[in-house]
């Protein structure tokens, strides 16, 4: 019967140091000690730093962090080496990584933010649509916070193209509007109106899918 994985060893030839790595600069909790090792808790799983005499192989350990900039300098100035310093992966993730006084490789990672990304991903369509119609979703949809846009934008493509296939033609900028308003819930509609009227549209005039239910 297995349980899942209770420690990660890592040997190092300075307990101490790796110790206050870990703990000091890093962050984690010192949870248990004994001869020959330091417990540490990253949350995730317990790092057990071994003492040895010589490292023989190198470990590479994968963090995620908030800032992997802010990050990368800390444990540089606590006397790490930069193996690589942070750049955007096609992942679509930052990464930078480390060694530590052990030669064992800390990579720090986040993902990144649809906003960071540099480009903006296509719509999942199936359809036909108008250049202009496709165009002036993309734009709406930037307004719609990074993190929930990916849903927003499956969900609205659909109902935009199931409007368009119910007047039996290809997605127009009115069925992008008109779309646009009735994937939203009703209670957040609101929130639609200064984008809208950002790119020259009269809320008004789609009264009715405002108060679609």
């Amino acid at each position: 019967m297995f349980f899942g994985i209770s420690h990660l060893i890592v040997p190092t030839a300075d307990l101490e140091r790796s110790a206050q790595l870990w703990r000091d600069v890093i962050g984690f909790a010192e949870v248990r000690r004994g001869d020959g090792y330091v417990d540490i808790d990253t949350g995730s799983a317990t790092l057990r730093l071994a003492q040895v005499s010589r490292v023989e192989s190198s470990l590479s350990l994968r963090l995620q962090v908030s800032q992997v900039q802010t990050t990368y300098d800390t444990l540089l100035a606590a006397g790490c080496s930069t193996r690589y310093a942070p750049m955007k992966t096609p992942e679509l993730e930052e990464m930078a990584c480390v060694s530590d006084g052990d030669n064992h490789s800390i990579v720090l990672w986040r993902q990144l933010s649809e906003d960071e990304w540099g480009f903006v991903p296509d719509l999942p369509k199936q359809g036909e649509w108008l250049p202009e119609a496709e165009a002036l979703l993309k734009r709406l949809l930037a307004h719609v916070p990074a993190l929930f846009r990916m849903l927003a934008r499956r969900k609205t493509t659909r109902v935009i193209e199931q409007l368009a296939a119910e007047a039996r033609s290809p997605v127009t900028c009115d069925c992008v509007i008109k779309g646009y308003i009735t994937a939203s819930a009703k209670i957040t509609r609101f929130r639609l109106v200064e984008p809208l009227r950002a790119e020259g549209i009269n809320p008004d005039d789609y009264q009715a899918e405002f108060d679609y239910e």
